[in-house]
């Protein structure tokens, strides 16, 4: 779709503040230019969050234009932000500053460009941002190493008020106060909106002032968008706190800085922000993009300057994507299913829209338990609710669901409460938001714990299926949700028994086997397979959607015969199904002398568009072609099979 975009190059914000006299103009209008940047990068990107850039963008002006001393240089003051969701509009306003290259506008959650969120990659940016909550432990860290180099340098961090409820930021109060962090100042951008919803009907923060001040915190409020409050809250915290930290609660508005994107248009009774993530529609971009431009203008034609003079481009975006995804099925499905059994309960991490809970929590809103952007507790909640009699289901993104409450997991599982966790978002892609946001390690983490059973389907029938298993099953369960599109090749698949450690053929061939599960997988090497037949190898595609159960017998028979195993997994191999395979083929010797290979990641993974990286790591269609048929070729093909098996398509192969 060819859509027309405007971006404010660097020459302008040079003008503006070269010819800008006014402090706090300069700074309305270098936020208003740099949210103009920000709707360019996110528009062209495909997906980004305007929202929370747009809400910090005049807080984040101020503090770079005016109050910070020589900010990214080697010895100067330090800002970070700890949300991580602002990430965009911090990058414009240093590409502005000429802090990076101006490329980075065109280049946003592409390869070797800008991360969908901080990255220490990124010049300026001290810390990636992962799990909510670490950045003000990471900035008490940073004022304990300077002061040891004999540095006095500032430390910033700005948090949202939902990541408050992660609790982390807690615990890392009283020390910074015990050790008199006159350097720490931690900004709030206090938006009162979280990832779907009000932060008051999510876990309300109650009495910030009062939490603050009892940890030893000096407390400051202002309004964010408004530069000489910004001012005076800084002088403040100079002057009435010098010798411990503070905090400095700046009121905003969510997409603040236009009409179109701002909190404050939302119709009364309307829940939902809709502009948290994803790129905006192109009526919301024109109406927004000529709001930000007639603020900056009119900053212009005060100070005796000429309007704008934005560059333009015309681009080939890409449509979104149709087709079913899996935690969108998910969430009607498990709503059914609950019709049925009223044991089942659903708990939520401040994804509500994400994991498809919306239908049940509309259907069954006294089984529904939103726990905000607190996952331990989510967990260990979950404990409890087992202990009752009840089937939990816990939802949250992977990343997020298996790391921060591991140990609650293992400890519910040493209790055998059969908990069901559903992480969404799992495995490499979308790779857009980068690896903060790309669950890559969540196999290796659940894999080893007792009484827990890792399962991938790949497509609706399959989906259908596993969750009847997490209904019946006296373990905990993983369940590991792609949040792609599922590919149409995968998603007419018809039912089949879902029978532990037990795949199902999806292509038969005669030279080689490989594994994999869920829809990323499986539909790269079905396009593998297609292309390796064009060169006279054909190879057999196995869904096997159990990642920590295998069942030997099936493995013996369907490797029968078979001189080369392929394993593809879209995480780290370590503890995956390659390593269980080849344990099991080895502990009972089934394995003489065949080729077998493990493919997954090895390192970080990159961020970018969906093609560029799985190219990047090699785990698109042809680079498996190629992997794969080089190992064929220079080990032989295998010999004509006998019998039935491992060949003829079945329900339980």
């Amino acid at each position: 779709m060819d859509r027309s975009l405007a971006w404010i190059p660097r020459t302008e914000f040079a003008r503006v503040l070269g010819h800008v006299d006014d402090p706090y103009d300069r700074a309305l209008a270098f936020a208003a230019m740099s949210r103009i940047n920000t709707l360019y990068m996110i528009t062209r990107a495909g997906s980004g969050h305007i929202g929370s850039s747009f809400s910090a963008a005049d807080v984040v002006s101020w503090l770079l234009l005016e109050e910070l001393d020589r900010p990214f240089e080697p010895d100067g003051d330090v800002y970070f932000s700890s949300k991580g969701h602002d990430a965009p509009g911090l990058y414009a306003a240093m590409i502005a500053l000429g802090r990076l290259d101006e490329d980075g506008l065109h280049r946003l959650r592409r390869l070797g460009g800008l991360p969908g969120h901080p990255d220490v990659g990124t010049p300026g940016m001290p810390f990636n941002t992962g799990s909510l909550g670490m950045g003000i432990s990471k900035a008490k860290g940073l004022v304990l190493a300077h002061r040891l180099a004999g540095r006095t340098s500032r430390v910033v961090v700005m948090t949202g008020d939902g990541e408050l409820q992660e609790g982390q930021n807690w615990e890392a109060l009283p020390s910074a106060a015990r050790y008199g962090m006159g350097e720490l100042t931690v900004v709030v951008d206090h938006n009162r909106l979280q990832s779907d919803t009000y932060v008051t009907d999510v876990s309300d923060l109650g009495d910030l002032t009062g939490k603050f001040t009892a940890a030893g915190w000096g407390v400051l409020h202002c309004d964010g968008h408004d530069p000489r409050q910004l001012e005076k809250a800084f002088a403040q915290r100079a002057e009435e706190h010098p010798d411990r930290p503070v905090v400095i609660v700046a009121d905003t508005v969510k997409g603040g800085g236009c009409p179109t994107f701002a909190a404050t248009s939302m119709a009364p009774g309307e829940w939902r922000y809709r502009h948290h993530s994803g790129a905006p529609s192109p009526e919301d971009h024109d109406a927004a993009y000529r709001e930000l431009t007639a603020t900056a203008d009119e900053i212009l034609r005060r100070h005796g300057q000429a309007p704008l003079a934005p560059e333009t481009l015309t681009l080939d975006l890409p449509a979104k994507p149709s087709g079913v995804r899996l935690p969108e099925l998910y969430g009607r499905l498990l709503t059914e299913a609950a019709h049925e059994d009223p044991r089942i309960v659903a708990l939520d991490g401040d994804l509500l829209l994400d994991t498809g809970l919306i239908p049940f929590r509309d259907a069954h809103p006294d089984r529904f338990v939103e726990c905000g952007i607190a996952e331990q507790d989510m967990v260990s909640m979950a404990g409890g609710l087992a202990a009752g009699g009840l089937r939990p289901f816990v939802h949250s993104f992977s990343c997020f669901l298996h790391a921060r409450p591991n140990e609650h997991i293992y400890n519910n599982a040493t209790e055998r409460r059969p908990v069901v966790y559903v992480g969404s978002l799992a495995g490499l892609l979308p790779a857009g938001p980068g690896h903060s946001h790309q669950a890559v390690r969540d196999v290796s983490a659940l894999g080893s714990v007792p009484g827990l059973t890792v399962l991938e389907p790949s497509h609706p029938a399959q989906l259908d299926a596993a969750l009847r298993y997490c209904r019946t099953t006296p373990d905990s369960v993983y369940l590991r949700l792609s949040s792609q599109v599922v590919p149409a090749e995968l998603a007419e698949l018809p039912p089949a028994p879902l029978v532990p450690g037990r795949g199902h053929v999806l292509r038969a061939g005669r030279d080689a086997v490989a594994f994999g599960a869920g829809p990323v997988v499986l539909a790269q090497l079905l396009g593998a397979a297609g292309i390796l037949a064009a060169q006279g190898v054909e190879l057999t595609v196995v869904d096997l959607p159990w990642h920590n159960r295998i069942d030997p017998t099936w493995l013996d028979e369907l490797l029968t015969g078979v001189r080369h195993a392929f394993v593809v997994e879209h995480q780290y191999g370590s503890g995956g199904q390659a390593d269980l395979i080849a344990r099991q083929l080895l502990e009972t010797g089934t394995w003489d002398g065949a080729g077998f290979r493990g493919i997954g990641l090895t390192d970080v993974p990159r961020c970018g568009t969906d093609a560029e990286v799985l190219a990047a790591h090699g785990m698109d269609a042809p680079h498996l072609a190629q992997l794969i048929g080089a190992d064929v070729l220079d080990r032989g093909r295998t010999t004509e099979p006998t019998g039935d098996t491992p060949w003829k398509l079945s329900a339980t192969n």
